[in-house]
């Protein structure tokens, strides 16, 4: 049977566009707390936002030179980018929509106003005028368009005037671009209201005249170009990777300009001027039915007061006393394995890790690897602590991590002052996997301590990315993370790993081996079942494995919050597979994959999706969890997820994503179940501090234990 049959596949970046899609019906859900909606609507435009700047980037690059080999479900690259162009445009219209006669609606019965100058009043108007001449009319530049001065370079993701104009004594067009300074709020408060605003660029316009003395302003608009900011680094052409990650960060600034935002109400020939200077296709440029750039309404959302009702109720995650800075907590690893679940778990004992190593007395060693951090991130403080306190401190910065780059090139300069060894990730890979060892001398020897993780190292987003991560003393892990570490600073090449998978082509090989394995059996008749639950699933060759496995009968179920290339329902091919999307107050970030063979089961956590650029092109790690108790919490962490029928899109023959139908159904929401299974550990844990603390708490999925709706003035946040 041919498996690659491009008829079997979604194209890669239609799939994204659809997960977006399904971030914008979050704003549209009225069973979301209202405020929340409009963060909701935000997001969808930064996702766009980066989404344009590397993928359709890369798309347009492809284009250009005429690439021919079409992906996996048979587009070229022309096809793809009028394709995304074409879906994105659609988007944009449901955005606007949303806003428009859902959102802006709907906030104003709660009397939060985003106001117009001709809707304020005499002091809110007296108020611009005066902010307009004390505080931006000393910043803005005005920049001439024409025979002498040429069109000025716009920056990526700025807001700018497109202005057309006259001078007073003649009837002459001239052209002018004007860019709304970033160092002050896009967002304004006006007095007079509890919660009035106005947007920046609608102060600016209203006084733009003043900045062109002698000269009637006949047009004003707002807009914004997004560039290629795929970072090129030629690698294998430099010495110094770090020298070339700086170089390139300051050249894709000037990258192509892959999308144009403007202002619908712009005329024709103001259009075309900007087109004509911007070197930007019809089918990129996206008229706007309001505000350009809707990432302000995050920023709106943190200004509006008195609506903590109309939000995301906050809640106290759980922490284990053992792991507490009051605790030992190489004591209580060398006791048993330990299992996260961010961020319904504090990422604290994470951080308390590195902290306890850089001052206790036997510590020898802490190596770790660091792809994104915050950026005021303790963990960096607490490796400087740990050099400075005599310790072997080794640290692999990944400077390529996209858009952290500069963050990350900071760190490992301030890492370097403080007297750790730092690695600047590795030539031709990406260093993707999270993990921290720390080496102590006790009395019985040299012991290894571990953390793995699915997710960053990042104490903030902790908050919000749902994540896993492992403690955990086991000797044979300690070997091979050192073995590990020692290829990410040398030259080692071990010829084997005991539990620990690595990638490139480890981690590949592992998972063809287990499917294979799990259609072996399904053959003989063996009950099989497969659970995977990944951001992005679009590797060729592995989603063939997972049909021909589906093809032999194995029952496949996935959990795939964003890009899914594989197709469902295909006769002989995958009948047996069901892709669910959950997407909801926090984003699904974890990586499970667990194989159930004739009962035998093996239960794993991964900081790799199933996506070529994990598989080839990244150091990966999938790592085993041995424990049978924390074994069986994964699982019953999987089968919460997989049983949600509130926040779950299921995937159809078609592609389209639907909900559950719930008639009948008891509502069960996971992440609420597992935001109120931390928050009755916690309480119980508060009501008698003499008991012991159990290790891990565990939402039931009985229909008398199960939660009702989410409702969120008492409890629970995206993509």
């Amino acid at each position: 049977m041919n498996y690659s049959n491009p008829a079997y596949f979604t194209n890669r970046e239609l799939s994204w566009i659809d997960f977006n899609d399904r971030v914008l019906e979050e704003s549209r859900d009225k069973g979301n707390p209202l405020l929340e909606r409009l963060k909701f609507l935000g997001i969808t435009q930064s996702n766009l936002d980066e989404f344009f700047m590397v993928r359709v980037a890369s798309l347009a690059k492809l284009a250009a030179v005429n690439y021919p080999n079409p992906d996996a479900s048979g587009l070229t690259a022309e096809e793809q980018l009028r394709a995304v162009n074409e879906r994105a445009h659609e988007m944009l219209i449901k955005q606007y929509t949303t806003l428009n006669r859902s959102l802006i609606p709907a906030v104003q019965q709660i009397g939060v106003h985003v106001k117009h100058v001709q809707d304020l009043t005499s002091e809110q108007f007296q108020f611009i005028k005066t902010y307009f001449h004390d505080e931006l009319y000393p910043v803005l530049t005005p920049m001439a368009d024409d025979s002498s001065r040429p069109f000025p370079f716009i920056a990526n993701d700025t807001l700018n005037l497109a202005i057309q104009l006259t001078p007073n004594d003649s009837s002459e067009r001239l052209y002018a671009t004007l860019q709304i300074p970033d160092v002050f709020p896009r967002v304004v408060r006006l007095p007079g209201e509890e919660n009035a605003f106005i947007l920046i660029e609608e102060i600016i316009k209203a006084f733009v005249g003043q900045l062109f003395v002698n000269y009637t302003v006949k047009e004003t608009v707002v807009f914004r170009v997004i560039r290629d900011m795929d970072l090129d680094v030629a690698e294998e052409d430099t010495s110094d990777l770090l020298k070339e990650v700086q170089q390139q960060l300051k050249l894709r600034e000037h990258g192509r300009v892959i999308r144009l935002e403007v202002e619908n109400t712009i005329s024709k020939k103001l259009l075309k001027r900007l087109n004509k200077e911007l070197g930007t296709p019809d089918f990129a440029v996206y008229e706007t039915n309001g505000p350009v750039d809707l990432t302000f309404l995050s920023k709106l959302v943190g200004q509006i007061i008195n609506h903590d009702d109309l939000k995301y109720s906050k809640f106290t995650a759980y922490q284990p006393k053992e792991l507490d800075h009051n605790h030992d907590i190489f004591a209580a690893i060398r006791s048993h394995d330990w299992l996260m679940q961010h961020p319904y778990d504090k990422f604290d004992p994470v951080v308390e890790f590195i902290r306890q190593a850089a001052s206790d007395s036997d510590t020898l060693a802490i190596k770790m690897t660091l792809y994104r951090v915050s950026g005021d991130s303790p963990i960096i403080r607490y490796l400087g602590r740990a050099a400075q306190n005599g310790k072997q401190v080794t640290v692999l910065v990944e400077v390529k991590a996209r858009f952290d780059e500069q963050n990350n090139v900071h760190w490992a300069r301030q890492l370097e002052k403080m007297g750790c060894h730092v690695i600047y990730g590795l030539i031709g890979l990406k260093t993707h996997c999270k993990l921290s060892l720390v080496v102590r001398r006790e009395q019985g020897g040299i012991r290894r301590y571990m953390h793995m993780g699915t997710g960053n190292y990042n104490d903030v987003t902790a908050h919000f990315y749902t994540d896993m991560g492992l403690f955990t003393a086991n000797n044979d892990m300690g070997i091979d993370a050192t073995n590990i570490f020692n290829m990410l600073s040398g030259y080692s090449k071990p010829p084997y790993f005991h539990l620990l998978h690595i990638s490139p082509d480890g981690i590949r090989d592992f998972i063809y081996d287990k499917l294979t394995e799990a259609g072996a059996a399904a053959k003989k008749g063996a009950k099989v079942t497969v659970r995977m639950k990944m951001n992005s699933l679009s590797d060729q060759k592995m989603i063939e494995h997972l049909y021909k496995a589906s093809h032999c009968g194995v029952q496949i179920q996935l959990i795939v919050r964003g890009i899914c290339c594989l197709r469902t329902g295909i006769p002989k091919v995958s009948e047996n597979i069901t892709v669910h999307s959950i997407v909801g107050h926090f984003l699904e970030h974890s990586r499970i994959y667990c194989f159930d063979i004739d009962g035998q089961k093996s239960v794993y956590l991964s900081s790799a999706d199933l996506m070529t650029r994990n598989l080839n092109r990244r150091v990966e790690l999938l790592f085993p969890i041995l424990q049978p108790d924390l074994a069986d919490r994964v699982l019953r962490i999987y089968d919460t997820m997989w049983n949600d029928n509130v926040k779950t899109r299921v995937m159809q023959a078609d592609g389209a994503y639907t909900h559950i139908d719930r008639r009948g159904l008891v509502p069960l929401e996971s992440q609420a179940a597992f935001v109120k299974a931390a928050t009755e550990h916690v309480q119980r844990d508060q009501e008698d501090a003499t008991k012991t603390a159990p290790t891990e708490f565990q939402p039931m999925l009985s229909p008398e234990n199960q939660p009702n709706p989410l409702n969120y003035d008492d409890g629970s946040e995206s993509d």
